[in-house]
């Protein structure tokens, strides 16, 4: 028997060689070995809106389950989710300083990005989220458009190397419905070209991309959210390759990412993607992480001066300066320069 297995990255085909006795474990082993995708990130249903994220809460096929017990015959189509990244866990401090600054500062009339830094757990498929670091940017009401100093990113990387953490994903805001007769959409044509840039330069197969989204109903009621999606391998692959369109205009609808060439889609050529195609789906989870900080974040609206740093060793008196020990002169330098202040 053979079963066509349909993902986000196209159309492929495997045979069953004794439906009697396989299961979907057995399809999985299948698919592992034909296609690359390991059977521990598989997800397998029958339903199509296992694809799209906006109706991702299809039944996934059981494990256990015969494949002679299943409404499928030979040429029957089997939908495939495979997450590089299973679950993504938040700090919530780092969380909550991100989100309350977009809703309460910025009200989320422009749009606000990070980098996400933390740790890969490949045992479980998972990462953990410790701290964002915001850099230097402009926003706008439909895209945050990043100022990137190497300088700066190459200190924030050698931070996180000496906390034992690395650069897991990006992050940005979104407010749908906030405009007046815009379409409900997951993410933008703009949203996807730039999560699908920040992916590939990422180079690490768990790379997440979490949307702080503000849901605004037709009574006016506000809700926030966090949401995590990974961008799908054919994606990144187009993006590569150069083949979407990278300008957008006023009119465009947002719901949809424009190519360059024609691509197949739902068996028919195109130049126009549904968006959702492109999204793996990303289980959200929090946990209280090693950090804290009473500092100001850097690159936001709220200049940050000395006097930070003399209200920051005021708060902690009671603690130890450093986790190690600092040569008495640096200690001196650093209480002076904060007294000046």
């Amino acid at each position: 028997m053979i079963l066509r297995i349909r993902s986000r990255d196209g159309m492929e085909r495997v045979t069953v060689t004794d439906r009697s006795t396989a299961t979907v474990a057995t399809l999985c082993a299948l698919i592992e070995s034909h296609l690359g995708v390991p059977a521990a990130v598989q997800t397998l249903s029958l339903d199509p809106n296992l694809l799209l994220p906006s109706k991702a809460q299809s039944p996934a096929l059981d494990p256990a389950t015969p494949l002679s017990s299943l409404p499928i015959a030979h040429g029957s189509i089997v939908y495939l989710s495979p997450p590089h990244c299973d679950a993504a866990s938040f700090d919530r401090d780092a969380a909550h300083a991100f989100q309350l600054y977009v809703a309460d500062t910025l009200a989320f009339a422009v749009k606000r990005a990070g980098f996400l830094y933390g740790h890969v757990d490949q045992a479980s498929h998972s990462v953990a989220i410790d701290f964002v670091y915001e850099p230097p940017q402009q926003g706008s009401e439909d895209a945050a458009a990043l100022f990137r100093d190497p300088d700066e990113e190459a200190l924030v990387e050698a931070i996180a190397a000496g906390l034992g953490m690395r650069r897991v994903g990006f992050i940005f805001t979104q407010a749908v419905g906030r405009k007046a007769g815009t379409a409900e959409y997951t993410m933008s044509g703009r949203e996807v070209l730039q999560a699908a840039e920040m992916q590939a330069e990422g180079g690490i197969p768990e790379w997440v991309t979490a949307v702080v989204k503000l849901d605004v109903a037709e009574d006016g009621a506000a809700d926030v959210h966090f949401e995590a999606f990974q961008m799908s391998d054919i994606c990144v692959r187009l993006f590569k390759e150069g083949w979407f369109v990278t300008e957008f205009g006023e009119d465009d609808d947002p719901r949809v990412s424009r190519m360059t060439k024609d691509v197949v889609v739902g068996g028919k050529d195109s130049r126009e993607v549904d968006n959702d195609f492109f999204l793996v789906p990303v289980k959200i989870a929090d946990h209280q992480g090693p950090l804290s900080s009473s500092f100001p974040i850097e690159n936001r609206i709220t200049r940050v001066t000395l006097k930070a740093l003399k209200n920051h060793l005021d708060r902690t008196k009671h603690l130890p300066f450093k986790q190690s020990s600092v040569p008495e002169g640096y200690q001196l330098l650093i209480e002076s320069l904060a007294a000046a202040s």
